[in-house]
């Protein structure tokens, strides 16, 4: 008899991320309903010069109008700009229910300054005070921004890429499935690192990693339950809360996932990938082995955080060498 995923062995993590878990003490490994508001007040603020690049962007906070009122957002500009440049649409990271505009901007604004983009972070509604379709509503809000008239001129409007961790990958995932469903502007492109894309947690990998490596399946349950305000249990889910219920992926833009072996999202990444091939579509999988949960965020030192951080540069240039 095979046994469940719970009851078989787990990947084996990479060496140097197994020794950065056991030196960092702030890794999330599961949440409760109670727990979010502490998750919140936890973050840290990284420093100017690491949001900024050390002055290589100009960073302003704007408003811009939403579906119900105003959407902030931060624009980060590079401060030599002679021409129109291409732009990361970025959507945090934190499970739908914390993070803010600036909790990866680091690590995105220095793939922006090595490519050669503009990038705008949104500060989207979070659950459970703002469920479904909040969030989405507010990126769908920025992405029509963007590709209207009164987005900066620095900005080209044809070069727009959705990108995201975790939660905001997948909500990066549902604004792309939404755009092309109601006529919205088409990205150029997704980059989706490890994205959170099924409520239902029940793959091999959630189970398997269940109380182990950072966001576990117990975490995700409660972010998603926060996130739908109820609609799971009424079983009216939509494929824009939730990609991978999606019945055709058909008409995405060109798409990189990539995603730790040892994490949570693992099969759900694949699948996402895999269901993006077979209707046609253009998908690039990248599965980190001996990677967890946002390894490179958490221990950019390593070299398998190195090597993700090159896969990603590397496919944001053919991309936009294309577009």
């Amino acid at each position: 008899m095979t046994p469940p995923p719970s009851a078989r062995p787990r990947p084996p993590l990479d060496p140097g991320v197994a020794r950065a878990f056991d030196e960092l003490d702030d890794i999330v490994v599961s949440i409760t309903p109670d727990d979010i508001v502490r998750v919140r007040e936890s973050a840290t603020v990284a420093p100017m010069t690491d949001l900024t690049q050390h002055g290589a962007f100009t960073r302003a906070a704007r408003t811009i109008p939403g579906a119900t009122g105003d959407v902030a957002v931060v624009v980060s500009l590079p401060v030599e700009c002679p021409r129109p440049v291409p732009v990361l649409l970025h959507l945090h990271g934190g499970g739908l229910v914390s993070g803010t505009p600036d909790s990866e901007m680091p690590a995105v604004t220095a793939m922006a300054d090595r490519v050669g983009c503009a990038v705008v972070s949104v500060d989207y509604r979070l659950a459970p005070e703002h469920p479904f379709p909040a969030a989405l509503d507010d990126a769908m809000a920025a992405l029509r921004w963007l590709a209207g008239p009164d987005a900066p001129a620095q900005i080209d409007p044809d070069r727009i890429v959705l990108t995201g961790v975790s939660a905001g990958a997948g909500l990066a995932a549902a604004l792309a499935l939404y755009a092309r469903d109601h006529g919205g502007p088409r990205p150029a492109g997704l980059l989706l690192q490890a994205p959170m894309l099924d409520h239902r947690s029940a793959s091999a990998s959630a189970i398997q990693m269940a109380g182990h490596g950072s966001w576990d399946r117990a975490a995700n349950e409660v972010a998603w339950a926060a996130y739908l305000g109820g609609a799971d249990g009424a079983g009216r889910v939509s494929a824009y809360a939730s990609p991978a219920l999606a019945d055709d992926l058909a008409g995405l833009p060109p798409t990189f996932i990539d995603v730790g072996s040892a994490e949570t999202f693992r099969d759900e990444c694949v699948a996402f990938a895999d269901a993006i091939w077979r209707a046609g579509g253009d998908a690039e999988l990248h599965v980190w082995p001996g990677g967890t949960h946002a390894f490179d965020l958490m221990a950019p030192w390593l070299p398998l955080s190195r090597e993700a951080r090159r896969a990603r540069r590397a496919w944001l240039r053919r991309l936009l060498r294309r577009a």
